[in-house]
């Protein structure tokens, strides 16, 4: 049994953020079913690289947490699409909703109007910037909270900077923080019986990405600034190889960097603290970069792992995908045969982690926008007759 197995959850979201935290869940058991109006599908079943899927409304950026939910559509700003979602929320232990703030308040499908429906219900609510405050009505995506958050201020080099993620590590790192806190409202749900509101913003995630960097300068002032692939430590950065590869090294604490410097020959290199590191660097960054020229960054990797020493070649994202040692890990489920409204093969991310036993898997693919909407309608006690006439309506 899974975690979650049992657990209804309400995903009105888009985008990202909202329907990866949805999608982890879903993974865990929990009967997902995936709300979109009519006429307006989630941006990201038209997102991706591919025009074709996109067409399809079955974007890649879409497929990416699409698997195991059910899809209904649904007008809410009609009065009885509102009927049918608050009669769905009398079935649910969970809505989430990623819109502007006070737009779901304003048609009558905010937290306290749903909670009289379901006192139960845990209704969290993914924004830009959250609920209240000056920024509360401003809206964002991904980039424009790296903006706004530092980050992109402290990625790049001193002489190539600000940049931006390559990946929407925002919009991921904020889902995976949505499901933590869907998880922690439910089990305490478990304990008092009651539901409750969850104010989830991304400008706080992305200030959760930088802990150390944010709490560094609260205390001493100091803030930190780009350095690209250089560390604090020269034991602990990035270097070209023979080869024309970079080689990224981690001996990043006391022990470690004795170790390297023993596998490099230069045990005379090895420092007893912190300190000695940091006014040593420049000469021993000199040393390093002399040093790891004479192997490629695959013998280097070899090498120093075989020492203990943390290191690895600079892959490209193909490469790493390609190492048999990803296949291990069941962090990527395949559908060998396309899925519906996909005409080739393709994989998706599951969860980052296993359990002994009831871990995330894969039970049903993405689904075509609306084709469950008829099975959950009948579920919930409409009439096939009731159910053709909302069609008709263009409620559905």
């Amino acid at each position: 049994m899974r975690p979650f197995e049992g657990i209804r959850i309400i995903d009105i979201t888009h985008v990202l953020a909202g329907p990866f935290a949805a999608y982890q869940l879903g993974l865990l058991g929990a009967d997902v079913i995936k709300v979109e109006p009519p006429d307006d599908p989630d941006q990201s079943r038209d997102s991706g690289p591919d025009l074709a899927l996109n067409r399809a409304n079955m974007g890649s950026y879409f497929l990416t947490q699409g698997a195991n939910k059910r899809s209904i559509t649904l007008d809410l700003k009609s009065e009885a699409g509102r009927e049918v979602l608050k009669r769905l929320v009398a079935t649910a232990d969970v809505l989430v909703e990623n819109f502007r703030p006070g737009a779901f308040e304003a048609l009558g499908l905010g937290y306290a109007a749903l909670a009289a429906v379901n006192p139960r219900l845990v209704y969290c609510s993914i924004s830009a910037f959250g609920h209240g405050g000056p920024r509360g009505q401003q809206t964002a995506y991904d980039h424009v909270i790296q903006a706004n958050s530092g980050i992109m201020a402290v990625t790049g080099t001193p002489e190539v900077n600000p940049v931006k993620f390559g990946a929407p590590a925002i919009d991921y790192a904020t889902g995976t923080m949505g499901a933590f806190a869907l998880s922690a409202a439910l089990f305490q749900r478990e304990r008092t019986g009651r539901g409750q509101h969850i104010d989830l913003a991304m400008l706080d995630v992305a200030l959760m990405m930088q802990a150390s960097h944010l709490t560094a300068y609260m205390a001493s002032g100091k803030a930190a600034k780009p350095n690209g692939n250089k560390h604090t430590h020269a034991s602990n950065s990035a270097y070209r190889t023979r080869d024309g590869s970079l080689v990224m090294l981690g001996a990043s604490n006391i022990r470690q960097q004795k170790r390297l410097w023993a596998a490099l020959g230069r045990p005379e290199m090895a420092k007893s603290n912190n300190e000695e590191r940091l006014a040593d660097r420049d000469r021993e960054e000199a040393v390093l970069a002399e040093i790891l020229l004479t192997r490629t960054a695959d013998e280097w990797e070899a090498y120093l792992q075989s020492k203990h020493v943390p290191a690895s070649r600079v892959r490209r994202m193909e490469e790493a995908l390609a190492d048999p040692h990803v296949a291990t890990r069941g962090v990527l489920h395949r559908f060998p045969e396309g899925s519906p409204g996909v005409d080739r093969p393709y994989g998706v991310p599951v969860a980052a982690f296993r359990l002994a036993h009831g871990g995330p898997q894969v039970d049903r693919p993405p689904p075509r926008m609306g084709a469950d909407t008829d099975a959950v309608l009948a579920e919930l006690g409409y009439a096939a007759g009731d159910i053709a006439a909302l069609r008709e309506r263009k409620v559905i």
